[in-house]
């Protein structure tokens, strides 16, 4: 091959190499712009977020207080022995046998004597009736002969000043005598009761059982000092007990001190109520929940859903199937509820689930 043939071939192939490149350049620019084109002309899609949405209405909200304390019995009566002698428990009318810890008893209800025939026959009952029959006879002959003028004014009333004085040793001996029987003080149950060995002999005071009834009970709770010019007597109060939640019993404020205590900032208050099926026992621990205020016709709305930031206070209201952000004042609020004094209004759709990732003006799907 001679030298100008193998020229002209390398530049003829140099030339197609070229052409080549450049038609690649071409296509990778042509492409490039046709998807930067078709980016452009696309449209953006935005997703509906699902939400759940009530509608804003007026209602009532009550502000509580609650306080806890121990119940106690409403009446309660500790026995003791009026005096020494041989103890003689008797039988319990309602089961005929002796009493025991637990019984319900009656006012009234036979309870037990004691038994010292020394200490009877120092009342001298009988003596001391005989002698109130003497001074009744003396009298009446001493005002029959009055009468007759056979006696002075003086004579009679010393015969008179006898009959009294006969009459107040046989009542003295009445009442000594019946120191020795014991009838049950209160309705109620027996709560304590020592045990004693039948016809022992015991002292004077000795402790023979304590009766409470507890059909009324009452607690004192220290209730705080911001709220003493909001609780007054005769105020409704919610009553229940750990061990048995499910049961609610209703009592009232019956009395209130004036008086603040220095270190705990609170005051004292007791509350009485009835407990007619006994599911309260004295000594229980109750928790008591106390109205302190209460707002009628006004806006609430649950707290879990207002979203608090550096903004303040906001919630998340549907229009048209977006979500509109609305800033809100709160005003009086419990456990679970707000008021909202301003930013809704009655029949707003509130959002109530899903807020949590929605912006002023997002798109909405409202979940039926």
């Amino acid at each position: 091959m001679s030298l100008k043939i193998f020229l002209k071939m390398t530049i003829e192939t140099n030339a197609m190499l070229v052409k080549s490149y450049l038609l690649l350049l071409f296509l990778i620019a042509a492409l490039l712009t046709s998807c930067d084109q078709s980016e452009d002309e696309s449209p953006s899609i935005e997703i509906a977020a699902p939400v759940s949405v009530i509608q804003v209405e007026t209602d009532q909200l009550s502000r509580h207080t609650i306080a806890t304390g121990n119940a106690m019995a409403d009446k309660e009566m500790e026995m003791k022995a009026p005096l020494s002698g041989e103890f003689h428990l008797l039988n319990h009318p309602s089961y005929n046998r002796p009493y025991k810890l637990g019984d319900y008893v009656k006012e009234g209800q036979p309870f037990m004597e004691i038994i010292d025939e020394e200490y009877v026959n120092g009342i001298a009952l009988e003596t001391k009736r005989m002698n109130l029959q003497l001074a009744e006879k003396t009298y009446d002959r001493q005002k029959s002969v009055y009468e007759k003028g056979g006696v002075t004014e003086r004579e009679l009333q010393d015969a008179e000043l006898q009959v009294t004085t006969a009459k107040n040793d046989l009542e003295n001996a009445q009442l000594r005598l019946k120191k020795m029987k014991m009838s049950i003080p209160i309705s109620g149950v027996i709560v304590e009761f020592p045990n004693y060995t039948p016809n022992s002999i015991i002292e004077q005071g000795a402790p023979l059982g304590k009766i409470m009834n507890y059909y009324q009970m009452y607690i004192d709770v220290n209730l705080p000092e911001s709220t003493i010019n909001e609780i007054k007597i005769g105020q409704p109060v919610q009553l229940t007990n750990y061990s048995i939640p499910d049961d609610t019993l209703t009592g009232r404020i019956t009395e209130i001190s004036p008086a603040i205590d220095v270190e705990t900032r609170t005051y004292l208050a007791k509350v009485r109520f009835s407990n007619p099926k006994l599911l309260i026992r004295p000594g229980m621990f109750v928790k008591t929940l106390i109205k302190v205020n209460e707002k009628r016709d006004i806006i609430t709305i649950p707290k879990e859903i207002i979203i608090s930031d550096q903004k303040g206070k906001r919630v998340f209201v549907v229009e048209d199937n977006t979500a509109f952000e609305r800033l809100i004042e709160t005003g009086m609020e419990n456990e679970d509820q707000i008021e909202v004094v301003s930013g809704l209004e009655v029949n707003d759709r509130l959002v109530v689930k899903g807020f949590e990732t929605l912006r002023d003006k997002s798109k909405v799907k409202i979940l039926q």
